[in-house]
């Protein structure tokens, strides 16, 4: 693991030199190839070296991350054009590859809440730096207060772990089952506010309005899975006390799905919208790793990977409208359909992922979800009903309003895609849609 965080480090001189900016970007890709081959032993952790470890979370969740930073360089070419902090943004996002592979890789449980707290301060920079209107502060605020209030009891109740057993290793922690009650609820609500949960959620979409385009990829592709991430990987040592816990958290986040997707019906932001989504998405995650069930472990990591590319695409997507008309406003975006014909084609196969049509991942997942959920308590049915068909409402509600009805007259030119951003479309799409074909590498591990 450790040669490929050191190609992450001696990349950082190819920022500094002038026109780099596609090379950068291909770099990460010759990473991402290069890691995609390792072997993985998908019960244990291997490839260790120094404090980092790989298992199968681990694998998919860097895979995403690296796919998600070279994508989000091919996203932003329009500050290339305009030559606006170039250097700056590629040593930005290169750092913050570089603190979600630790993140992801860490086999230390204080390791990983250094690089997972350490993984805000990139972001904010992307939101405050590289945002459009001045309210992207007031969403960095956000951003960094909501995390940051429940991130030290976390801390906290790491060095508790600590004093208790003398090691903070993870692999070592499945030995324990700790039953206390102040434990589990500082080592919990630092992973349910960056999921995040219905609740604590209102960070999210300040944040996704306010950032740009890479802003926004990352924190949708990458940003909410280390809550999920950290679900998965706490849970095992706080069995016992989750059983009588856990039920919260699952009604929580299915009546805030419910709410959030009839939310979604309310929005003109495109962006808004589709931030809203990822809410009552997350949810599900949220609900299927709570019911500590082995459908539900599965379900929500095959979900978190759907989610990040399939949300990722549909910000490109918004993105390219926005950079046509200047706006990201339903009112204005209409008729999209007779400009850029080719482009509805993206929208509808984004859009129809995120409703979890076949054969994407995010089906996959959600059918476990569902499975994982229902065996656990028949009543969840009505909710999962419910927010499987407004799911569906609002992707329809958000591809009909932008691609039919009568344009806009005040549209006096424009331009229809170009190639750099259909094969970004591509790139999120393909790995969403093919990766159905191993789907046995996603569920049957453990």
């Amino acid at each position: 693991m450790l040669k490929f965080l050191f190609m992450l480090i001696f990349m950082i001189p190819l920022c500094l030199k002038k026109n780099m900016f596609w090379m950068v970007q291909m770099s990460l890709l010759f990473l991402m190839f290069l890691f995609m081959n390792l072997t993985i032993n998908i019960m244990n952790y291997c490839n260790l070296s120094y404090m980092m470890g790989c298992d199968m979370i681990s694998f998919g969740l860097i895979l995403l991350s690296i796919w998600i930073c070279s994508l989000m360089i091919m996203a932003s070419e329009k500050l290339k054009k305009n030559n606006f902090f170039l250097t700056f943004f590629l040593l930005n996002i290169l750092f913050l590859l570089l603190m979600l592979y630790m993140t992801f890789s860490s086999m230390n449980l204080f390791m990983f809440y250094l690089f997972f707290e350490g993984s805000l301060i990139p972001t904010l920079m992307l939101i405050i730096g590289w945002g459009y209107q001045p309210e992207r502060i007031q969403a960095g605020l956000y951003l960094l207060f909501y995390t940051l209030f429940v991130s030290l009891p976390l801390l906290l109740g790491i060095f508790y772990i600590f004093d208790k057993m003398q090691s903070m290793m993870i692999y070592f922690l499945k030995f324990y089952d700790y039953n206390l009650y102040i434990l589990y609820f500082s080592m919990v609500l630092a992973f349910l506010v960056k999921m995040p949960m219905y609740f604590v959620h209102l960070w999210l979409p300040k944040a996704h309005v306010e950032a740009s385009i890479s802003g926004s990829m990352i924190l949708a592709g990458i940003m909410l899975k280390l809550g999920g991430y950290g679900l998965l990987r706490i849970l095992i040592f706080l069995q016992k006390i989750s059983l009588s816990f856990n039920f919260l958290w699952i009604v929580i986040s299915l009546i805030g799905g419910f709410y959030i997707s009839l939310k979604c019906l309310c929005q003109i932001d495109m962006k808004s919208l589709i931030a809203y989504s990822s809410v009552a998405h997350m949810g599900l995650v949220i609900s299927g790793i709570m019911t500590m069930n082995y459908w539900g472990y599965l379900g929500s990591y095959v979900l978190m990977i759907g989610h990040g590319l399939c949300s990722s695409g549909l910000f490109c997507l918004a993105n390219i409208n926005y950079e046509r008309l200047g706006s990201r406003s339903l009112l204005l975006n209409k008729g999209m359909m007779s400009f850029m014909p080719s482009m509805s084609l993206w929208w509808f196969l984004l859009l129809s992922a995120a409703m979890a049509a076949p054969p994407t991942l995010n089906l996959m997942g959600e059918i476990s979800l569902i499975n994982s959920l229902v065996s656990w308590s028949w009543l969840t049915m009505i909710m999962l009903m419910l927010i499987s068909f407004f799911s569906a409402g609002y992707s329809l509600y958000l591809y009909s309003y932008t691609q039919h009805g009568k344009y806009n007259m005040s549209l006096y030119s424009f331009y229809t895609g170009v190639s750099r951003e259909y094969l970004l479309l591509l790139l999120h799409w393909l790995p969403l849609n093919l990766m159905i074909l191993k789907i046995d590498y996603f569920m049957v591990w453990f």
